[in-house]
């Protein structure tokens, strides 16, 4: 069972405390690929998409 914070809306993420999210955010909008499982799914149906059918 999840450990609930004792103060409503506090929460903890060690990725953040670390840096990780910024540093992939970073990246991503560098490159402009999307590092999240669905932002990728989105970007590759894009693509998909726009040499099947191209852009209009």
């Amino acid at each position: 069972m999840a450990r609930k914070s004792p103060i409503p809306g506090m929460s903890f993420s060690w990725k953040r405390a670390l840096g990780i999210t910024q540093a992939k955010q970073k990246i991503a909008r560098e490159t402009g690929i999307p590092l999240t499982k669905s932002g990728l799914e989105r970007k590759i149906g894009r693509t998909i998409l726009n040499a099947l059918f191209g852009k209009k």
